[in-house]
């Protein structure tokens, strides 16, 4: 993986889209290494929650212009379903994803931070599906996640005029969750995904599945499987181990995951 780093920090796998030259702009080898260390961090047991962000000064400043200028449409066609797979897969795995923003997320950097469960940024970060100016729309999900995310009326407004928002922006409309200094990204963004791995993993797990399935249904459906995930967990050694701790007024819980 040339383009992407995966360290462990305890349980937390920190992805880092690693091509500051080019801004970490998103080629398809780009996207193949991300994919790679996507099956990476979902296969070991030992990560719970993953953290994404970028590289030097950007965290991901679009797709590659520069390889997208001679796609033909058939091309088009199959880059966009690269990226878009890789970016359900990352959406769709089975551990919280939180987006660290610390610069530039415009086009597919926008796209791919809206793939993640949580988003937050950098004072710096600019977000922004400036397509339409490239003869284009967004090609990674940004016209199907955007408008799901801050409503359509605002999505329309930014994918049809291509406007960029600063941090503050994204806050107000609910693309990003909080907004912190540049230094302080990183060590926000760790401290919430080690509280998150405080928790029992398999009831995290099921909580996730149970939002991303319930946003792509009705509130029917998406309440049977709540109740399926509810029984799941009752079954758990880790709900005897979290309410006997509640019960017994322990602060100290002991899950095993299981």
């Amino acid at each position: 993986m040339a383009f992407v780093k995966l360290e462990k920090q305890g349980h937390v796998g920190v992805l880092t889209i690693d091509r500051p030259e080019a801004l970490n702009a998103l080629n398809s080898q780009v996207l193949t290494d991300l994919d790679a260390a996507i099956d990476e961090v979902e296969n070991d047991s030992e990560i719970y929650v993953a953290v994404l962000t970028g590289a030097g000064r950007s965290f991901v400043a679009g797709a590659d212009i520069g390889e997208m200028k001679g796609f033909s449409s058939v091309e088009g066609k199959k880059f966009g379903v690269h990226g878009g797979n890789v970016f359900l897969k990352l959406e769709n795995m089975s551990k919280p994803v939180i987006a660290a923003i610390n610069g530039f997320a415009l086009g597919g950097g926008c796209e791919l931070s809206m793939s993640c469960d949580i988003r937050l940024a950098s004072e710096k970060a600019k977000f922004g599906q400036p397509e339409v100016g490239l003869g284009i729309t967004p090609g990674f999900g940004g016209t199907q996640r955007l408008p799901r995310i801050v409503g359509v009326s605002k999505a329309m407004e930014l994918i049809l005029t291509g406007k960029v928002i600063g941090a503050a922006e994204a806050k107000a409309i609910g693309l990003v969750s909080e907004v912190y200094p540049p230094e302080e990204l990183m060590p926000k963004a760790m401290e919430l995904a080690n509280a998150i791995c405080a928790n029992a993993q398999i009831a995290v797990c099921e909580s996730k599945r149970c939002i991303r399935m319930g946003m792509q249904t009705d509130i029917h459906t998406g309440s049977a499987f709540e109740a399926e995930a509810f029984g799941v967990c009752c079954g758990t050694e880790d709900k005897d181990e979290g309410m006997g701790a509640f019960l017994e007024k322990r602060a100290e819980k002991n899950f095993k995951n299981k």
